[in-house]
């Protein structure tokens, strides 16, 4: 199935007349470690446009005054380490938590990352260094939640899953009973029933470094204001191709770099709700 404009404007919740930032949810996001808190940054900047109540950011302490300066809506929980991701966090507040960018593969990162996915039962959003530390334990493959999201790009997915094409993602998502948005021109939905949907968003100039990150923050958003997964899929990944069409009219496809696309989620869904 394709996914379109009309497949997804039913699909978005207005705004409550008398609304307050509790009724949007409560985001985490883990991300960032030394020399990647841009990461953490790009997906903190999309959760917030996503439009969700509250965020917090999980980070090593090397990015805090970064973060606190990037993204002063958003609040940071520092890690016990300086560098890395190394602590247990007590997710049981939060809505949603996404999980990778710039995260870093380092051992006390994946044995932190490990007890997140036991102790956490809700769906959660996994997407590059989470990604690449499941590939380095795929035994661990069994503890991620039924229906959290998996967002790899194809290097990614055949690190994962030893295969690569949409049959081996079916396959994968029915599984490990998961949602895999398998990123690139016609990023593919696959869902643990075994559908398919392709999105039709989306331009050359979004391949760049960080655009996945917008991915998780902007998905992440979505699934904190309590979209279900499959919804959260869909609208995420066609706005941020929207966002990406958007951006690409005003500085052309060479020139367009992730933080456009922060910017310019907020357009793709005033658009969509117009």
């Amino acid at each position: 199935m394709k996914i379109t404009r009309e497949t997804i404007v039913p699909l978005l919740k207005p705004r409550d007349t008398h609304a307050h930032k509790g009724m949007y949810g409560h985001a985490l996001l883990v991300a960032g470690s030394h020399g990647k808190i841009g990461a953490a940054v790009l997906a903190a900047k999309a959760c917030l446009r996503g439009g969700v109540g509250l965020l917090t950011v999980h980070l090593p302490a090397c990015g805090y005054t970064v973060m606190q300066t990037s993204a002063p809506e958003a609040m940071v929980l520092v890690d016990g380490n300086a560098e890395v991701f190394s602590s247990y966090i007590d997710t049981a507040k939060y809505t949603a938590i996404g999980v990778g960018p710039g995260l870093g593969t380092d051992p006390l990162t994946q044995k932190a990352l490990h007890h997140l996915l036991q102790q956490n039962q809700h769906p959660v959003v996994l997407d590059a260094d989470a990604l690449n530390i499941l590939s380095l334990n795929k035994e661990w493959l069994d503890d991620v939640p039924e229906n959290s999201i998996l967002t790899p790009h194809p290097k990614e997915f055949e690190r994962l899953s030893g295969q690569s094409g949409i049959e081996a993602q079916v396959a994968f998502s029915k599984k490990y009973k998961v949602f895999v948005v398998g990123k690139g021109a016609g990023t593919c939905i696959s869902t643990p029933s075994g559908e398919t949907y392709i999105n039709t968003t989306g331009n050359p100039g979004m391949a760049t470094g960080g655009s996945g990150d917008v991915l998780t923050g902007l998905l992440t958003a979505l699934l904190a204001q309590g979209y279900g997964p499959l919804h959260t899929c869909m609208a995420g990944v066609f706005a941020h191709g929207l966002a990406g069409d958007l951006a690409k009219e005003r500085y052309g496809e060479a020139g367009l770099v992730a933080g456009d696309l922060c910017e310019y989620v907020a357009y793709a869904f005033k658009s969509l709700t117009q």
